[in-house]
């Protein structure tokens, strides 16, 4: 037996009177069993924090001393073990052996009425050894339970250790395909956009090339139609970056209440005039028709798109129909787009018979410059025009195609909530110059943006006084100087042109302000940008649309 099962397993006697520890001792010994004889509980207890099989203690023992050392050792035991303790008693009941009230404290107590015989002694000892052992070796169980706990917990953190590097790196592998359509995006967009601006640019700078020379030589007979050429080209790509805000929904819209039926009927004419004598155009108007809520300029230009796409899908000829009728989404509907709202809806549809799309063609179909047609015969851009138009106007726009059979996009716009006015006649007969003095203020951190509007407010008679940004514009407000009219770029460095005009108006009340932009990410549905006294024109405009709104303004 090695010193740790001898410690183990061994009594600890205590028996204080005469020989008992003794007897005790050499009875245990001759039997095989280890032992150690101690002087009183202290020492007993200073033996049990070293280890015991069990405990051999006299009654007379526990009297007249404190208990509550042994009592605080037998309490601390871990969960597995149970001290077996065999106390030795006189013979009798308890009034003869008052140590036995201490037997709940005690806890595993074995009593052996004195005198016993050894074969007793020996055989309480053994049975209180057994039951030991088999506290130790649930112990033992225990610390294997608690490594093999552990051992899988390590195991367990490595697992979720290497779960979490995968996904790391699954996130990054993802970001970077990501980033690489994103990329390829890019690169269609900027592609696109780089061959069709390099058509237009070739239009304008070759035309103001060719004016500088025959002015240099100066030849003045046909000029017209060199500048012809370059006002072409610049409204062209006035159009694609019209169609490039649309697709991005930051495109400045003046919705008002549309009855679509009306709009379509006033476009029947250029609709037809757009399709050749082979395609047979059916108008199919749902009466009633709810009134819409759109941009009915950016409307006409929708519709016009869908029916060229439809013409050029039906080459040989076909059936074309437009269709208008009002439509209730529910929940069910609504919840798979982002963006739509349940209620009410104005619905367009534009159904061909032509060659129809494949679902890989579908899902493409509204990014921007994606094309099916010829190099030079489509910019790409319609289909994702009229998808942003939709979206920023709060409403839908689907495709249903199949290969052979046809097409049909349908665009949803929501339906008009409010009362609708009826239209006054205006006095068109304004001023064609300016009269007693009138003053225009202009914002606008371009330079050639400012010179231009100037020398077109000059042509006008108009005074005129500039800045090239809001913070330099604030002090001129602030002045006794004459203002009848701001005008101001909304997208100012600094301070913004709205915030211009909110200022302006604090010193001014009265202040009209025409508002000028090209892209403007809080003004894209101007019903919630301009105020009584406001207007706004979009970025390039015409130098006839610039001089009515003045004039039409100022006389207010």
């Amino acid at each position: 037996m090695n010193a740790v099962t001898a410690i183990s397993e061994r009594a600890i006697i205590l028996a204080p009177l005469g020989r008992d520890s003794q007897i005790a001792l050499m009875m245990l010994n001759e039997a095989g069993y280890e032992g150690i004889v101690t002087r009183n509980l202290p020492a007993l207890c200073n033996e049990l924090e070293h280890g015991a099989g069990l405990l051999l203690i006299s009654s007379e023992a526990l009297l007249g001393t404190d208990l509550e050392p042994l009592f605080g050792l037998i309490e601390q035991q871990p969960a597995w073990s149970d001290i077996p303790i065999v106390l030795m008693t006189h013979h009798g009941g308890p009034e003869q052996n008052p140590a036995s009230r201490f037997s709940p404290q005690l806890g595993n107590v074995t009593f052996l009425e004195r005198p016993f015989h050894p074969v007793t002694l020996i055989s309480l000892v053994s049975t209180a050894l057994r039951g030991r052992r088999r506290q130790y070796e649930a112990r033992d169980r225990l610390i294997d339970l608690s490594q093999s706990e552990l051992r899988l917990q390590n195991t367990l953190e490595t697992l979720e250790q290497q779960v979490e590097e995968r996904t790391a790196q699954l996130r990054h592998n993802e970001e970077v395909l990501r980033q690489s359509q994103k990329m390829e995006a890019v690169g269609q967009l900027t592609g696109g956009i780089a061959h069709d601006f390099n058509n237009m640019l070739t239009g304008i700078i070759g035309s103001l090339e060719l004016l500088r020379r025959r002015l240099a030589r100066g030849r003045t007979e046909d000029l017209d139609s060199l500048i012809d050429l370059g006002v072409t080209s610049a409204n062209r790509a006035a159009g694609l970056t019209h169609r490039l805000l649309a697709f991005s929904r930051r495109q400045s819209l003046d919705s008002k209440p549309v009855a679509m039926n009306t709009l379509v009927v006033s476009m029947g004419e250029l609709l037809l005039r757009s399709l050749n004598e082979s395609i047979k155009l059916d108008m199919q108007l749902g009466e009633p028709l709810w009134i819409a809520e759109a941009d009915p300029n950016q409307l006409e230009n929708a519709l016009l798109n869908l029916v060229l796409n439809a013409r050029d899908a039906m080459p040989n000829g076909g059936q074309l129909a437009v269709k208008t009728f009002n439509q209730h989404m529910d929940e069910t509907f609504t919840e798979a787009h982002g963006n739509l709202q349940p209620g009410d809806y104005v619905v367009l549809s534009v159904t061909d018979s032509g060659c129809g799309m494949p679902q890989s063609t579908i899902n493409r179909a509204f990014d921007p410059f994606f094309t099916t047609k010829p190099i030079g015969q489509g910019t790409g851009l319609g289909l994702s025009m009229i998808y942003g138009f939709s979206k920023q106007s709060g409403g839908h726009v689907t495709i249903q195609s199949e290969v052979g059979t046809g097409t049909t996009v349908t665009l949803y716009l929501p339906r008009y909530s409010g009362d609708v006015a009826q239209d006054s006649p205006q006095d068109t007969q304004q001023a064609p110059y300016a009269q007693d003095g009138e003053t225009v203020l202009i914002v606008e951190d371009d330079p050639a943006v400012r010179v231009l509007v100037s020398a077109v407010l000059s042509e006008l008679g108009y005074a005129f006084v500039e800045a090239g940004d809001a913070d330099s514009a604030v002090p001129i407000l602030d002045s006794a100087q004459r203002i009848d009219l701001l005008i101001s770029d909304v997208g100012l460095p600094g301070m913004n042109g709205r915030q211009l005009a909110e200022i302006g108006r604090q010193y001014r009340p009265d202040l009209k302000v025409l508002f000028i932009t090209g892209y403007a990410e809080h003004a894209a549905v101007r019903g919630g940008f301009l105020d009584p006294g406001m207007q706004m024109i979009t970025k390039p405009f015409t130098f006839d649309l610039l001089t009515a709104k003045v004039r039409e303004m100022i006389k207010i």
